[in-house]
């Protein structure tokens, strides 16, 4: 009895190594994502190098002692391990990356820091860090390579894991995804090695815009990083609003910010000879014609209040874009700009960019197929006898793919209602908890009202509530189903 239980410990010990191994690898990663603002620290003398260098030796000792222990393993991982192996990758991620926070920054309580990090990695953008222009540089670099790791690490979920896992509708871009390595490059390596050179092209281009425009070099590379990975950390309390009298710095963050919403693979299409592929995408056509659409109205609505047509263009254009994009930045309060603003932004919270981009949301694909679906529904009840098919991007909507959107917009406004829920249950407010809430899952950054709105910071909350939007950054982060499927019991019997 005692071999058997042994033997069984074993045999489960082998089938979790093939996902520590891999966790291994990218906790490596991160160390030496580490030593950039460690090399920065000790240029300047700088005592937060220690945290760094600690935080390197613990990350380290970590990889070490898993690769000892899965050495001999090789990774061939199956469906269940993928969904293992996604959702603790971010969380694990999460876990090391606020080391440099918790032994460099004493004033952090150990939440705060994990709060900080969860936040930077998932790209949403929330922070409970007060003073930030006081931060040593290596910090604040820090905060924005975090968010840099975290928008390439969703590109790659995006538009490799999720749609293989069949998560969220995501299974609408697999037939595509798996004929890249025929039309775009001949090795599903050189996809990834083309989304990287794609991002870190994008990243130093807006780097030197940003300088060429008046930031300081600081400043210029981590607003790129942060523009790029739609996270929207700043070095500044004020976020954009430190540049509010410089629109051309804002109209640039605008398009990096936009950039960074769009599928990245269209860009890769693009380079290699499809000039119209993105313009084409009918994901691409939706984002653009919603932005068109509410920045126009809402920039009217501004202008009708007293504002100059150029200053409400601009800060219209630029604060919509963030929130569409999920990206984060305010550049003025907008919650003080009328109800009808308000509501807007609300609403305008829960889209998202596209797949296969670094934002969040929802993702406007699975608005779009629901209206196809509701279209068709109609016409259903008028012709009863009618068939009607039903394409996306001209793909056939599967049961499959329609099962998976319905599935996925249920539960993602579920984990928003029982989060607010929780949140108000610790005292907060109507506003902060759903508002809270729903930028936590949908990874946007600023809530509304006096709080945690645009001209607020999510430090006042209580260490319970910043706990729960750690959860929900994540559940949001992996499209909800990857992890809810993990707590059932079918998925381990399975």
């Amino acid at each position: 009895m005692t071999r058997r239980s042994h033997w069984r410990g074993g045999e489960r010990l082998h089938r979790w190594a093939p996902v520590f191994k891999v966790l291994a690898v990218l906790w490596l990663v991160l160390a030496l994502f580490m030593t950039v603002p460690l090399g920065v620290l000790l240029i300047e003398a700088d005592p937060d190098a220690r945290a760094f260098l600690l935080s390197i030796l613990v990350v380290l000792a970590a990889v070490a002692l898993t690769w000892l222990a899965t050495r001999k393993v090789a990774v061939e991982l199956k469906p269940w391990q993928m969904f293992v192996l996604t959702t603790l990758s971010w969380i694990t991620i999460s876990g090391f990356a606020s080391l440099p926070l918790i032994f460099g920054a004493p004033h952090l309580s150990f939440t705060n820091a994990v709060f900080e990090s969860v936040s930077a990695i998932t790209t949403t953008g929330s922070t409970v860090l007060v003073g930030i222009e006081e931060l040593s540089d290596g910090l604040k670099l820090w905060r924005g390579i975090m968010q840099w790791l975290g928008g390439i690490g969703i590109i790659v979920m995006g538009i490799a894991i999720l749609p293989f896992l069949k998560v969220g509708g995501m299974r609408l871009f697999h037939t595509e995804s798996s004929d890249w390595s025929d039309k775009v490059m001949p090795r599903t390596g050189g996809i990834a090695k083309a989304t990287l050179a794609v991002y870190v092209g994008f990243t130093s281009t807006a780097g030197l815009a940003y300088w060429l425009g008046g930031m300081v070099p600081l400043d210029a590379v981590v607003h790129a990083m942060t523009s790029v990975a739609t996270g929207g950390f700043a070095n500044s309390d004020a976020s954009f609003g430190a540049y509010s009298n410089s629109p051309h710095i804002l109209w640039m963050a605008t398009l990096f910010m936009l950039a960074g919403a769009l599928p990245f693979v269209l860009y890769i299409r693009m380079l290699r000879g499809a000039r119209l592929a993105l313009w084409r995408d009918q994901q691409v056509q939706g984002v653009l014609l919603l932005l068109v659409v509410v920045i126009g109205l809402l920039s009217a609505w501004r202008s009708w209040q007293g504002v100059s047509p150029f200053e409400a263009l601009t800060h219209v254009s630029f604060n919509v874009v963030s929130v569409v994009t999920t990206t984060g930045y305010a550049s003025e309060d907008y919650s003080v700009w009328g109800p009808l603003a308000f509501v807007a932004f609300f609403y305008l919270t829960f889209v998202g960019g596209c797949s296969g981009s670094t934002s969040g949301g929802m993702k406007l694909f699975r608005f779009q197929i629901a209206a196809i679906l509701l279209r068709n529904q109609l016409r259903f009840l008028i012709h009863s006898q009618g068939i009607f098919a039903s394409r996306y991007n001209g793909q056939p909507l599967t049961d499959d793919i329609t099962r998976g959107v319905v599935a996925f917009s249920f539960f993602f406004f579920l984990t928003i209602a029982g989060l607010a829920l929780g949140l108000a249950l610790l005292g907060l407010d109507f506003i902060t908890a759903l508002s809270g809430a729903a930028t936590a899952v949908a990874n946007v950054g600023p809530g509304l009202g006096e709080i945690i709105g645009p001209a607020g910071n999510f430090a006042p909350l209580p260490d319970a509530a910043k706990w729960l939007l750690c959860v929900g950054m994540l559940m949001g982060r992996l499209e909800i189903l990857t992890v809810l499927v993990l707590l059932t019991p079918m998925f381990w019997r399975h």
